[in-house]
């Protein structure tokens, strides 16, 4: 089953957590990560996926307009991600910058699309997702890793 580790990233952080997050997914077997940024994403992506895990920086309090701009133009794939696992990450450029913000906003998005969200783990923060600031630290791109294979093995569960 895949499952599809969406991001934004503008200036790399992002991307790190995204890939720690992927990291995570491939320790769970029988789940394929698919990897994809905002400009490669396909609505075929969205479809095939058993789950998708998003993550964006903070811009405002809320996610980057390139993510907000996948799940407005792939809602035509609504009805066909109804009972899928969705997750979420963020990143900002200071502790107080927004991350839960952006996490809700995203998870938000995935209830919309009749979606089952689900949070880190409890070994990782057991919150909304991972977040950090700035470049992710070794702690962090751990948590990254758990709430991949938290998602992965949901994703399984659900299918």
């Amino acid at each position: 089953m895949k499952v599809l580790v969406l991001y934004y990233s503008k200036g790399g952080n992002t991307k790190k957590l995204a890939q720690a997050v992927l990291k995570g997914l491939d320790t769970v077997g029988g789940i394929q990560g698919v990897l994809k940024d905002t400009e490669t994403v396909t609505k075929e992506d969205f479809i095939e996926a058993g789950g998708i895990i998003a993550g964006s920086p903070v811009y405002f309090g809320a996610m980057a307009a390139q993510l907000k701009k996948v799940f407005d133009e792939f809602v035509s794939t609504r009805r066909k991600m109804e009972g899928k696992i969705g997750a979420a990450f963020s990143t900002s450029g200071d502790a107080t910058g927004g991350k839960e913000t952006t996490m809700m906003g995203i998870l938000q998005a995935f209830l919309i699309y009749g979606m089952v969200i689900t949070g880190d783990p409890l070994a990782a923060t057991g919150h909304y997702g991972t977040a950090c600031v700035g470049s992710p630290d070794e702690k962090t791109i751990e948590n990254a890793e758990k709430l991949g294979k938290r998602v992965g093995e949901l994703a399984l569960k659900l299918s």
